[in-house]
């Protein structure tokens, strides 16, 4: 048990920095209080790219990433709409629709979305498939203390969860960028290749805290 839990599950853990490199996080119930926060001292993005790898058997929408600001609760979202059948992102609380994405409940699934604030374009790949490029939000840039998070989304700056929209399941590899990441760079993270680590986020050094009912655990493989 203690090998498999590498967890201290708790109400309000304080912030560290881990390498978490064949850790996931597991969020087991629905709440509006369990997430994973993480800190970052960057507070000014023209370009953005977020990867993560999440693993669940929901059948309604749920939240996957929840960056806001004081401006923007929904400043980069990831969001999955269940009844569309579409993985949405939220720039600036614009959002851009990608459907025909095969988000098959019960495995793993990688997916990695960037944004540059010159063009306003976003491009989700999906499982390492490119989406056509869509317009959300030009012209300014990500700005303003930011409050990032799995777990839950966010209507207003830390807060206003729903655990409707709460993220159940596992959740590992959480990196993020402030520039748009090369495709090739891009298939190596869903490869799990060497790749470059992200400047903001940081899996292998990743400075975090955990919120309520939510364990870190060493992740699952598959034996043969």
């Amino acid at each position: 048990m203690k090998a498999l839990l590498l967890l201290v599950m708790m109400t309000t853990c304080a912030a560290i920095t881990q390498d978490l490199s064949g850790k996931m996080f597991t969020f087991p119930l629905e709440s509006n209080r369990a997430r994973v926060m993480f800190n970052t001292t960057k507070t000014d993005f023209n370009a953005v790219t977020v990867c993560h790898r999440s693993f669940t058997d929901l059948k309604r929408d749920h939240i996957l990433f929840s960056l806001a600001t004081p401006t923007h609760s929904n400043d980069f979202l990831i969001f999955w709409d269940n009844t569309n059948k579409e993985m949405e992102t939220h720039i600036k609380n614009k959002k851009a629709e990608f459907g025909g994405r095969d988000y098959k409940p019960n495995m793993w699934h990688s997916v990695c979305t960037t944004w540059e604030a010159s063009s306003g374009l976003v491009q989700l790949w999906f499982d390492g498939q490119p989406s056509v490029r869509k317009f959300t939000s030009s012209g300014f840039n990500i700005r303003g203390p930011v409050i990032i998070m799995i777990g839950q989304e966010q209507d207003s700056h830390g807060g206003g969860f729903d655990s409707k929209q709460s993220f159940v399941g596992m959740m590992s590899d959480v990196y993020m960028w402030d520039y748009v990441l090369s495709s090739c760079e891009i298939q190596n993270y869903v490869d799990d290749r060497n790749f470059t680590p992200g400047n903001v986020l940081n899996w292998r050094a990743l400075d975090y805290q955990i919120i309520d009912k939510v364990f870190l655990e060493n992740k699952i493989t598959v034996c043969y």
